[in-house]
């Protein structure tokens, strides 16, 4: 999984990059200090992980992981270059699902951009960016689909979908927010704008408004987020800060202290999970003990093929177990066929999310 972490100029992006991947990032108080996308490969946290490889006495234990990309600070004109703008919106063009930081705090030590905080006007402002952008991609997909049509009446559809998308755009809407079949979105998907990808808007807060109740600027991005079906996750890039130079035990008092329930990097991957409908599946054993990241919906044989294309070629049957159930055995496999709970599932089977398994195949 790949999230971009995008946003005006000095609205906290980098500080919150080097929280959450440690990866030391430059962090300055004047524009542009990004320019190539500093990239960090998080380990998802999974407690079930840890369990079943202590149980086993896995030799080794894999979590899955997150990539983020800290890619610089857009301005009003990136779409027609300003600021490197180009550069940068091919860098959001790569990445699965968009972390959007917005500035939710008052600082007068801290420059902005325009001249003062207003998160929605910053949303706004990237998204027409973003939006110019894809209507260029759309221009030349249609100029295309037209020459297309007039010798294959099946690309009219096509045609008149492009259209369609482009008007709504044109009206200031982002690709998101538009209501499609699945055979539309499935289309429009292919064309990789990028207003069409799934955002989290991370309202970056003071360490004062933190623990405590919303405050206007985050009410105001949560409003508007709600308005074209996206997620929001408070945080705080200082806190992130401090709380990526302490050990677990010590990040976990400090939370307690501060009165937050869970840090900002586990707000982050819970909504990219729910954003993107990912789930995970378990294996375990004496040599290995690894988490993997699938969708929502995925079968048997195409969950097999994440650890080798062998495994769904030659795909018999998955035998699984409720991670949970595991437990109920003290993770005894063999007491959870003596209670009937160890399955055999076959080609039809949905995966679910904690499903311990393990698959029979034959090549």
């Amino acid at each position: 999984m790949k999230l971009g972490i995008v946003g005006l100029p000095n609205v906290g992006k980098s500080t919150l990059f080097n929280a959450i991947t440690r990866a030391g990032a430059e962090a300055a108080n004047y524009p542009f200090c990004t320019i190539e996308p500093n990239v960090g490969v998080v380990t998802v946290p999974d407690e079930r992980v840890t369990t079943l490889s202590g149980i086993y006495n896995s030799k080794r234990t894999i979590y899955t992981t997150i990539e983020f990309s800290d890619i610089a600070g857009l301005v009003k004109g990136a779409s027609k270059g300003e600021g490197l703008g180009n550069k940068f919106l091919g860098h959001i063009r790569e990445v699965e699902a968009i972390v959007h930081v917005v500035r939710c705090f008052d600082d007068p030590n801290v420059v902005h951009v325009d001249g003062k905080v207003d998160p929605v006007g910053d949303i706004e402002t990237i998204n027409m960016e973003l939006i110019i952008a894809d209507m260029e991609v759309l221009e030349r997909r249609i100029a295309k689909t037209e020459k297309q049509a007039k010798a294959d009446k099946s690309a009219r559809g096509e045609l008149d979908l492009l259209k369609e998308v482009y008007d709504y755009l044109a009206a200031g809407n982002v690709a998101r927010s538009m209501e499609l079949e699945e055979e539309q979105a499935s289309f429009i998907h292919s064309l990789d704008l990028l207003t069409f990808k799934p955002v989290i808007y991370a309202a970056n807060v003071s360490e004062d408004d933190i623990a405590g109740d919303d405050n206007d600027y985050v009410k105001a991005v949560k409003d508007f987020a709600a308005s074209e079906g996206s997620e929001v996750v408070v945080i705080c890039a200082k806190i992130e800060a401090e709380l990526a130079e302490l050990e677990d035990e010590e990040r976990e008092m400090f939370l307690e202290d501060m009165g937050i329930e869970e840090s900002g990097l586990d707000k982050l991957i819970k909504s990219s999970y729910s954003l993107l409908d990912l789930i995970s599946f378990l294996t375990t054993g004496e040599d290995e003990t690894r988490a993997w990241t699938i969708r929502r919906g995925t079968l048997a044989p195409q969950a097999a093929g994440k650890i080798h294309s062998d495994f769904e070629k030659g795909f018999i049957r998955a035998e699984t177990i409720a991670y949970d159930k595991l437990m109920e055995c003290d993770g005894k496999l063999s007491t959870a066929k003596e209670r009937g709970w160890l399955r055999s599932e076959g080609k039809e089977y949905v995966m679910k999310d904690g499903d311990v398994v393990h698959f029979l195949f034959n090549v």
